[in-house]
This record gives C-alpha cells, sequence and structure tokens, in this order.
C-alpha cells in the first residue's frame, strides 16, 4: 500500500488532523479515541458475574448512570474503571479510567438483557463491624431482588447496618447491587454466624412471627434487632429462640402472606415513626 494511503488510514482510524505550528506538525484529535478493550479484560469483567471470582478479586461490576453516580457520591474510593458506550455525565475520581466500547462489547459484559450504557468495576466495600442501636438481621434470605429491596428499604427508613447469616445471598451479586438502586453503597452488610451474633447482645429481638404481638398496637422500642426470615420457611426454629418480642403484621384483607421485602417495608415503617 502507497504511503500516503496509510497514513490516511491511521488519521481516519485515530480521528486525527494536522496543525502547523512553527514548521511543527502537530497531530491532535479531534474526538475522543475509542480503543477496543481485549479479550482477557472481557473475560476478567465477566468473571465478575460469579461470586467465585469476585471473591478472589474482591470486586464486583455495577451498571448504568444510576448506579455509578451513586458510587461516585458515596463510595468514590471504591470505583476502578468504567465502560462505556458514552461518558459517564458526573465528573470520575481522578483515579477512575474511562474507556469507551461499543454496543457490542457492552452486551458481552453486561449482566442485563437490556444494557444501561455503562458498566464499572468497583472494589468491595469497606465493612464496619460496630453496630449501632438498632439493625436489620437476615436469616437466609435467597432471593436476590429481596436483598437488594431490602437495602434500598433500609437507606431509605435510616437503618445503616445489616447482618445476615452466611447462607444469605451476596450482597455483590449483580442482581443485588441493581435491586439496591445503590444503597448497597451506603449500607453497611455483614455476614456473621446469627446465632453466635444473637445470643451476645442484650439488644431486644424483634421477629416476625404469626402468633406475634399486632406491630399497631405493641409498644416498640427505638433500640433492638429486627429479624427476617427466609422467603419460603421464615425465621429458622435455631434463630427463632433467640426472639424476645415477637410482631406480627395483622392481616385486613385476602392473600396468603407477604413477601419478605414487602414486609420488612412495613415493619421498618413502624419503627421508624415518632411516638
Amino acid at each position: 500500500m502507497p504511503l500516503i494511503f496509510r497514513v490516511q488510514e491511521l488519521f481516519d482510524k485515530y480521528h486525527l488532523t494536522i496543525v502547523n505550528s512553527d514548521k511543527h506538525f502537530l497531530f491532535l484529535p479531534f474526538k475522543t479515541v475509542s480503543f477496543m478493550i481485549s479479550k482477557e479484560q472481557i473475560k476478567f469483567i465477566r468473571s465478575l458475574h460469579r461470586k467465585k471470582f469476585r471473591d478472589i478479586g474482591q470486586q464486583f461490576i455495577i451498571e448504568g448512570p444510576k448506579m455509578i453516580a451513586e458510587a461516585i457520591k458515596y463510595a468514590p474510593d471504591s470505583l476502578i474503571q468504567v465502560f462505556g458506550t458514552e461518558p459517564t455525565q458526573e465528573k470520575l475520581p481522578e483515579h477512575v479510567v474511562f474507556e469507551e466500547i461499543d454496543n457490542k462489547t457492552l452486551g458481552q459484559i453486561s449482566t442485563l438483557k437490556h444494557p444501561q450504557k455503562q458498566v464499572a468495576i468497583c472494589n468491595y466495600l469497606q465493612k464496619n463491624t460496630a453496630r449501632p442501636n438498632f439493625y436489620i438481621a437476615l436469616d437466609t434470605i435467597q432471593d436476590p431482588g429481596n436483598l437488594g429491596t431490602i437495602l434500598r428499604l433500609a437507606s431509605w427508613f435510616g437503618v445503616q447496618h445489616i447482618i445476615a447469616s452466611k447462607e444469605t445471598v451476596d450482597c455483590y451479586n449483580p442482581k443485588v447491587v441493581q435491586a439496591s438502586m445503590g444503597a448497597i453503597f451506603n449500607v453497611n452488610m455483614e455476614y456473621v454466624d446469627l446465632k453466635e451474633a444473637l445470643e451476645n447482645t442484650e439488644l431486644p429481638i424483634y421477629g416476625s412471627l404469626l402468633e406475634g404481638e399486632n406491630i399497631y398496637e405493641t409498644e416498640i422500642s427505638k433500640k433492638g434487632i429486627m429479624i427476617m426470615g427466609n422467603e419460603g420457611n421464615g425465621i429458622s426454629e435455631e434463630i427463632m429462640k433467640f426472639i424476645t418480642d415477637p410482631i406480627t403484621i395483622p392481616q385486613f384483607g385476602k392473600g396468603e402472606s407477604l413477601n419478605v421485602a414487602m414486609a420488612t417495608a412495613v415493619l421498618l415503617s413502624e419503627f421508624s415513626r415518632p411516638r
């Protein structure tokens, strides 16, 4: 290929133009250069879809402008790199690299059926093991959507700490992260031996049971632990024995039951209500 055509090909590929400045030729990009990420990078990002590899690298992914904006606001140090079909609207922290990709690549690294423009890699969040006077305890919550919604509810009602049994779904599961709508960045999530944690507390322990006291009629404290049980089996027997204050949400109409996220919303509303 003649040299002149080869040079033109490079200019077209990298969007360069020539400026003559004091007899020196400068090659300036007139728009952002987009480099395709490597197959190894794609493979690595896809590996973070699985807990095994998230734990090895202590990293997870978030998706979409909303989630990335929440990370920038509440946990900027956790952000490592952003890949997207367009830049973020918010200014990224100085240490964070943005890499432009095409829609095909976005589809390869996203966990979503309809990818949301951007995917970012984050480090696992720093955990605070100091527990406040009121927090939630989760007994084997298995559905990612439920855990994400509980995180979102906790954030809304100002609950800053959740402890969970080790059988509870991973909080860095992409479905949990997305369902949390950014709450994962401002609610501390701690996986513990739940039995041991409840044995060593002096706080009142509330548990939602069918034979419990009507939540709208009983006197509840601003201090305590609120246990929420498994979607299918409720609170396990070995955890149930630690409940000091059984409560229930009365039924006023028809229906079999409330799911755990719905019940959490009702109970947190009552615990948060001025008395």
